[in-house]
This record gives C-alpha cells, structure tokens and sequence, in this order.
C-alpha cells in the first residue's frame, strides 16, 4: 500500500459529498460513473472555464453551471474527457442557467471516460459546497493526526518499557478493536488477540488459510479474507506478518496503526537479540577464558557474579553441546548458525530455571557452566536441561535438528580452579560419544559412559594405537577405497549387533545370502576368522581405535 494513497482515506467520497446538506438541496442526479461514487474528493474547485483542466492535480470534484462551456457537443465530449485524464473525482453542473438537462454526447463521454458526472436541477449554493466538504477534510486530517499521534505514544511507551510481542499485538487489538495475530514465515502463530472473538473459531485452520492470502506489497488488504497484512522485520529481513482481521476494507488508520505496530515489534526482537547477543558475548569470554586457563579463579567468580551467576559455595557443573557435523556454507553463515545454537541453549537453560553461564567455545560447540546449590541432585538438573533443548528442537523454534548435538558433562566440583579440568573432561567425552544410532536414547554422557572409546580417544595421539588400527584393518580399508565397496561398514554392523548375522542382515537393509557374502569376503581380505571371539573384539577395538583417529 503506497504511504500517498493509504491517506485518501480521510477524504469523503463523491457520495458522501452528495448526501451533504447544501448538495442534496439540489436533488442531484447521478448521469455517469455510477460505478466509481465511492472515488474519494480531494477538494472542490468552482469552475467555469473550458480549460480548467490544466490547473488539476488529480481528485478534485468541479462545480459548475456550465455558462462558459463549450457551445458544440465535440468539444463538451473534449473538456470531459480532458477532465478525466487529469484525474478529476467528478463534474456537478447545476442546470438551469445554460442547459436545461445535460446534453447526452455529453454523458456519453462521462461514461466512457469513467468520470462521474452529476447533474443538479436547482440552484446550489456552492461556497457552502466548499465549505462543506473543506471542513469535512479538515476535521478528517485532525482526527488522523490525533490518532497518530495516540498511537506514536501508546507503541513509544511499549519500545522503551520492552514490551514483549503478545504486549504489542494486545494493543493492537485494542487500538483496532479487531483480532490481530503474529505469525513467522512458516504462518505459525506466535501472538495473538482475538479482540472477543472466539479463538478457537480465529484459529482454526490458520496456516492453510494464511497461506492461501498473497499480497502484492508490504501492507495490503485482501478483500477475499478480510484480512490487512503487514510485513514484520528489520535490517532487510523479514521474518513475518501482522494481521489484521476486518470484514471491510480498513481505513488509513487503522494501515498505520497495524505497521507502527509491526515496527514495534520488529524493534523488539532486534532489542532482545542483541541484549541477548551482548549477554552471550560476555557468557563467552568468561568461558573461554577459563578453558584456556587464562582467567584467575578470583577474577572468574567477580566478573560471574556480575553476570548474575554466582560460583562461590556453590556445585558447578561443566557441561558441553557439541554439534554431531561443523557447520557447512560461508564463514559468516557458520558463525551466524553458532550464534543462534548458543541463543538456543540458553533459553533451554531458562526453560528448566538453572543458573548458568552459556556461550560458544569453539566453531561446533556451546558451553554451559551449571551453578547448582551444593546438595541439589545433579542429574534432574541436567535431564531439566536436556529435555528443554529437546522441546526447542522439536518444536521449530531452533537452527539445530534432533540428531544435531550430544550432550557431554564433567564431573561435579566445588571450586572454580577445579572447573578447567572439568570443562577438559566434558571435552573428553562430547570427543568419544558415538554418534548417531549407537548413542542411544540417553539425554547427556559422562566419562563412564564413554568406556573403551574415552581410553581410545585418549591414546588417538598414540603411534601405538595407529600401527594397531593400520594393522587390523588396512587391508580392508585399502579394499573399499579400490573397489568402491563398503566392507568396513558392514564389519561394524556386524560386530555392533553382537555377531548375530540375522539382526546384522536387516540392520545392513541386505538380504541374508548378500550379508553372508560380503562377511566371506572380509574374512579371505583379512585373513580371519570371523566366527573367533578374539578376532572380533580385535577388530571391534581397532575400528573404535579408526573413530577416535577420525575425529
């Protein structure tokens, strides 16, 4: 909706001009345009020369008695239709004076022109027309002008006290008196006000029926749905829509009530993110700086403190979501991606009510330092903590995806100079968990949980477990990379079902017969017996030995 034409609602229309007092006197009769009567009046201009059409601006309705028209019907046909390019509202000829009805050549043109043309039969004053439909205009901008003015202080007050959405979509609706709802891009309700309407009723097949209603231009109204539409966002990206729910076309200010309100919302969450954003940055470099075991313990629990997280007499708890794949694409969409990850996280940490320094410590990880009271039971806090991430993911509100992340913790200590060892050892294990399937439903690992492979991802530096996996399996991995098979990832189906050929078969989506073959062709690549307990936790341990290197 362009910002000049949303205001020509304040204008009266060619039949609200009509009904005025000083107009109906003159029993006027509506000759041509039947059909564009409700074409707003800008002004009104008394016009008695045959060339007036040079000095419109478009929207003026012309009161004349037609005594200086021209004399032959082509050139009335003309100064019609000069009117009409010039965007005129209208043409009121009071007869009488020089016709004594509207000659029909006349009209004809009116009618092509698709210009409204009126003809009065008694004499109307027009001054007082002027006046009349002036003071109306006036009195319009004023009212306009008022309700700006109330709407600039109402969303105002909401910017500076914080408003949250639901608060700025309520005053909306209130201002409006309609149903107002948010919804991102994907027309998912995030706020809404039904105004007294029933809710139910408002929301009921909302995504199929919002994605069904297109508008051409950032705030539109769609008269099939009756619904007003703005566009939400800020720094050139848009991440939904206001809606404004009205059986009839809105009027101007009602349009801007409903973009000052998709501004103030837009504000709002730009606000949120960068306090949250600041918050994070400050989370971050406290975290990594004891990581890396370059803050004082002394530092650490003041500038903690500050941050609204105290760390002395308390249990802390070093935890670590690490992303199962680094972000792909561009630099600067990976750490954009990391930012909302960590952003993630810590409204997971408020979902379960902890207290807790969070903030990114590497390209694909996010810790969190849980301050706990000294004797509350540690694992309800984590599987809290768990579940809340969890509901984040599923729900669609997160960049991250359920098999995106592990979560990995450190054992529980009592001073800030043990939580270095602790973050260390959260490391330790987010390094050896296994990923995908063979991780298991568990909401969190700690070092036991890990076993054989938190000793291999030990010992993954070692020139000893390398010779053992190079000795164990070269042979077969040099046999996939020739051929182009997969003979590892079978072996490793294999062993993960415990030997049992028929589960191994149905997890590897072969048939038995082709399970079979390809477990044949492993033995005679590397010499073994596959049948011999020894052999196979052999190469189970060198293919945990394989991940470890790998990672």
């Amino acid at each position: 909706m362009d910002h000049t034409d949303r205001f020509l609602g304040i204008y009266p229309s060619v039949t609200e001009v009509l009904a005025l007092p000083s107009v109906a006197a003159g029993a006027p009769v509506v000759r041509a345009g039947q059909a564009f009567l409700d074409r707003p009046v800008r002004w009104t201009h008394v016009a008695e020369i045959a060339d007036v059409a040079r000095l419109l601006h478009g929207g003026e309705l012309l009161l004349t008695t037609g005594v200086l028209l021209p004399e032959d019907e082509d050139g009335l046909a003309a100064f019609v239709e000069g009117l009409a390019d010039a965007g005129a509202a209208g043409l009121l000829v009071e007869t009488g004076r020089r016709f004594d009805r509207l000659p029909e050549r006349m009209v004809a043109a009116a009618e092509r022109a698709d210009l409204v043309l009126v003809e009065v039969t008694r004499e109307v004053r027009f001054a007082a027309v002027t006046e009349g439909v002036h003071a109306r205009i006036v009195d319009a901008q004023l009212a306009e002008l008022r309700m700006s003015d109330a709407v600039h202080a109402a969303f105002t007050e909401l910017t500076v006290d914080g408003a949250p959405p639901t608060e700025i979509v309520r005053q909306v609706a209130r201002m409006a008196g309609r149903p107002v709802v948010l919804e991102n891009l994907a027309h998912q309700v995030l706020a809404v006000d039904p105004a007294g309407s029933d809710l139910g009723a408002l929301l009921d097949g909302w995504e199929v029926r919002s994605r069904a209603v297109r508008v051409p231009e950032r705030t539109s109204f769609d008269p099939a749905s009756g619904w007003l539409v703005t566009t939400v966002g800020a720094r050139g990206q848009d991440w939904g829509r206001l809606v404004l729910l009205t059986a009839e076309p809105p009027t101007a200010g009602e349009s801007m009530l409903l973009e000052r309100g998709a501004a103030t919302v837009a504000l709002s969450r730009l606000v949120e993110r960068d306090r949250e954003s600041l918050e994070r940055q400050s989370h971050r470099s406290l975290l990594t700086g004891v990581i890396a075991g370059s803050v004082p313990a002394a530092e650490t629990t003041a500038r903690a403190r500050a941050l609204g997280v105290p760390l002395e007499g308390r249990a802390l708890v070093a935890v670590l979501v690490r992303l199962t794949a680094p972000p792909s694409g561009p630099v600067l969409e990976a750490q954009e991606r990391m930012r909302d990850v960590a952003e993630t996280v810590a409204a997971a940490v408020r979902d379960s009510r902890a207290v807790a320094l969070v903030g990114g410590v590497d390209d694909t990880t996010v810790g969190v330092l849980l301050s706990l009271p000294p004797r509350e039971d540690v694992d309800p806090v984590l599987e809290r903590v768990s579940a809340a991430l969890t509901d984040r993911v599923t729900g669609g509100s997160s960049v991250l995806a359920p098999d995106d992340w592990v979560m990995a913790v450190g054992s529980v200590v009592a001073s800030v100079r043990d939580v270095r060892r602790a973050f260390l050892e959260a490391a330790q294990v987010a390094d050896a968990v296994p990923s995908g399937d063979e991780a298991g439903p568990r909401a969190f690992f700690r070092l036991p949980d890990v076993r054989l492979r938190g000793l291999l991802h030990l010992l993954r530096d070692d020139d000893r477990l390398q010779t053992f996996v190079e000795r164990e399996l070269g042979l077969l991995l040099a046999h996939d990379a020739q051929h182009g098979t997969d003979l590892v990832g079978v072996l490793r189906t294999y062993l993960t079902a415990g030997r049992n050929k028929s589960v191994a078969a149905d997890a590897a989506h072969l048939s038995r017969p082709s399970f079979y073959d390809r477990l044949h062709r492993i033995e005679n690549v590397l010499a073994v017996d596959l049948d011999s307990v020894e052999s196979c936790l052999s190469l189970h341990v060198a293919l945990l030995g394989l991940d470890a290197l790998r990672r």
